[in-house]
């Protein structure tokens, strides 16, 4: 038995602000027992422009964002799925990488997953209405699982939840447990979130954490919040409001 922690944030411009309280809260998640804990979706900036976005993305292996993710990792003792963050492409100034990094009890980064599936899409009744993340973001092209303690755990974010052909190839690749970092609209969310965290759960006979952020973010859109915790029956074990 492993005990799990999704946290749920509103992360805004200030990536100082964000980082602190995502210390706080994964020190919280760490008090209560957490051996695994798992950050939302932009979890260190919801950016007001992709500019600041750019002008903060840092180099893998450098920068205050991996700093805080290692130190809180290391200072708590947990196994920590950092949400994610801008990372530097090489070869493009005007996008970044959305990087999901996982650090070991040490501190150490140990694998990366880079967002495959991006949300490209208008969504009826949203103030914000049109995404383009392939405007923002270069997608990854690589399937990540990581092994903690004697759990294999697949890496998602957000959108991903919308292609179950990822999630069996995770499980194929031995997943028990399933990550989805995630920043899903308030639209989209009341619709089909719950829906598709326990779908994932219920057809890959797996376990399912969905780790949202939630709230009004500086570009004017809302996010739905509603973190969960699945068993592979479909039984929520655990929801934030």
């Amino acid at each position: 038995m492993m005990r799990v922690a999704a946290v749920q944030m509103n992360s805004g411009p200030d990536v100082p602000a964000n980082l602190s309280r995502m210390q706080t809260l994964v020190a919280q998640a760490a008090d209560a027992g957490a051996r695994l804990v798992v950050l939302p979706e932009n979890v260190a900036l919801m950016p007001s422009s992709q500019e600041s976005r750019v002008h903060a993305a840092e180099f893998q292996g450098q920068g205050p964002m991996q700093q805080a993710l290692a130190e809180a990792a290391a200072k708590q003792r947990v196994w920590l799925v950092g949400g994610t963050i801008p990372l530097r492409v090489e070869g493009d100034a005007d996008r970044v990488a959305p990087a999901l990094l996982v650090y070991n009890p040490q501190g150490e980064m140990v694998v990366r997953y880079d967002k495959i599936h991006l949300f490209d899409v208008e969504v009826p009744g949203d103030s914000r209405r049109q995404y383009r993340e392939s405007d923002d973001f270069v997608p990854g092209d690589a399937l990540r699982c990581v092994q903690v303690d004697d759990v294999c755990v697949g890496l998602s974010i957000c959108y991903d939840l919308r292609f179950p052909e990822l999630y069996r190839a995770l499980v194929d690749r031995g997943a028990q447990l399933l990550v989805a970092p995630s920043a899903f609209t308030a639209q989209t969310g009341r619709a089909h979130w719950d829906l598709l965290l326990r779908a994932r759960a219920v057809e890959n006979l797996a376990f399912v954490i969905g780790a949202n952020q939630t709230g009004v973010h500086p570009r004017g859109h809302q996010t739905w919040g509603h973190s969960k915790i699945i068993d592979p029956w479909g039984r929520v074990l655990a929801a934030a409001e």
